[in-house]
């Protein structure tokens, strides 16, 4: 093998660790479950939230939706949230839908409430906002605007 052969394959094993490298980091929550804890959070629409969705307080990622199921009984969407150890939430904390733009993805923001007491694993959070659809709301724009021009 030439020295030539040597570089050029020395440069494509280093390129290639590289690379996995970044796969592992950007899957690595999801391919590697670690500790957290988790909580439930019930929503009357989770348009735009699917399992794998990141949730975020104050916009940094705290952990990701694991499962979401239909309550039979109340016919609200149930999402259980992974969140990192360390993360902490008063027991009047709000879960909030967002939109990451118009054309981008959804996300769980959480937003910390001013309780003393805490959520333990397993509970639920009460206050929460479902998902605000554009389409509907534009719809609402259209028609409010041909209802001005009559």
């Amino acid at each position: 093998m030439s020295d030539d052969s040597r570089a050029e394959l020395f440069a494509g094993g280093i390129v290639l660790a590289v690379a996995a490298g970044f796969l592992l980091l950007a899957a690595g929550p999801r391919l590697m479950p670690g500790g957290g804890y988790d909580l439930i959070a019930a929503f009357p629409n989770v348009e735009g939230i699917e399992t794998g969705s990141e949730i975020r307080m104050a916009g940094v990622p705290v952990g990701r939706v694991t499962e979401i199921s239909l309550n039979p009984e109340t016919y609200l969407a149930e999402a259980k949230l992974r969140l990192r150890d360390g993360v902490v939430l008063p027991t009047d904390s709000a879960a909030v839908i967002q939109s990451d733009g118009l054309l981008g993805g959804a996300y769980l923001e959480l937003q910390a409430g001013g309780s003393l007491d805490n959520l333990a694993p397993g509970d639920e959070i009460e206050d929460v906002q479902g998902a605000v659809s554009l389409l509907s709301l534009m719809m609402k724009f259209v028609d409010s605007q041909a209802s001005n021009t009559e």
